[in-house]
């Protein structure tokens, strides 16, 4: 069974698929045959070298003249930096706020869930990109931005999975035991609710990065001269029925393939650690 579990597809594949787009994303100044944002007019909309069977540039060039496969590594790094430290965030407002209010109930738990309401009820991209019309496009800003509007999930998943745990004999021994409230939270509830974040971590990730590429595609994610794949493929559309495929379709394909590996991924580790987490899943 071990070594079933070991060789699993369902894991490998996605697994593989994900550090190889990492490895790719950290040494993008190693891998990168050209500096990202080098412009030449007279090379502007080169074909990919594996098309025409030879050439300089393998993915091409875009309006700008500037190498597709470099830029596409390094907006690969920009979607993964996006998605950790914008999850990261959501994380650390939302989680402990729902484990408080899990445990200790009454008007602390009205007043949290209430923000966490308001929260939910407005559409996020319309936060988003109102925050961002305000504050300006930016690396830093949109990873700001996206991780505040997230926090209310985990706030409410840890308080779910807090309810379900409050009640348990360990936790009512350790209250018995003159355990203070901040210990029981931190040494207990903690403990056994975090796989239960890990998962919805692993779900919300790639619709950080999707976001991230939304905003960018509507010009209000990083600036114009960062290499991003939604604002890659904002710029290449306007010329894809001229023939120009490249600049658009092949970001597109790069950030498909990066959604796909961390989906299956999260797949595998919902199944791994909490198969009967879907009610807690839905709730969040």
């Amino acid at each position: 069974m071990g070594a079933m579990r070991k060789f699993n597809v369902a894991f490998w594949a996605p697994a593989l698929l994900l550090a190889g787009l990492v490895f790719a994303a950290v040494f993008a100044g190693v891998l990168g045959p050209h500096d990202p944002g080098a412009q030449s007019l007279i090379r502007r909309f080169t074909a990919p070298s594996f098309v025409t069977g030879g050439g300089e540039y393998l993915l091409g060039t875009d309006h700008l003249g500037r190498d597709l496969l470099t830029r596409i590594l390094f907006g690969l790094r920009v979607s993964l930096l996006v998605g950790f430290f914008a999850v990261a965030i959501s994380v650390v407002i939302g989680y402990p706020l729902g484990l408080i209010a899990g445990y200790l109930g009454g008007r602390v738990e009205a007043v949290i869930m209430r923000l966490v309401d308001i929260q939910l009820s407005v559409p996020t991209i319309l936060v988003a990109l109102a925050a961002l019309a305000i504050m300006g496009a930016g690396l830093a800003n949109v990873i700001l931005v996206i991780g505040i509007v997230g926090w209310a999930g985990y706030a409410r998943l840890a308080r779910g999975a807090v309810l379900a745990e409050r009640n348990k004999e360990y936790v009512m021994a350790a209250g018995a035991l003159g355990a203070r409230s901040g210990g029981v939270v931190w040494r207990h509830l903690l403990p056994n609710t975090l796989s239960i974040v890990l998962v919805q971590i692993s779900v919300h990730m790639p619709r950080v990065i999707i976001l991230e590429a939304t905003l960018s595609f509507l010009g209000l994610g990083v600036s114009s001269g960062t290499a991003s794949l939604g604002l890659m493929v904002s710029q290449g559309y306007e010329f894809l029925y001229s023939g120009v495929w490249w600049a658009s379709i092949l970001p597109g394909v790069a950030l498909m393939l990066l959604i796909l590996a961390v989906n299956l991924l999260s797949d595998w580790l919902r199944d791994y650690l909490d198969p009967r987490g879907t009610a807690f899943m839905k709730s969040g």
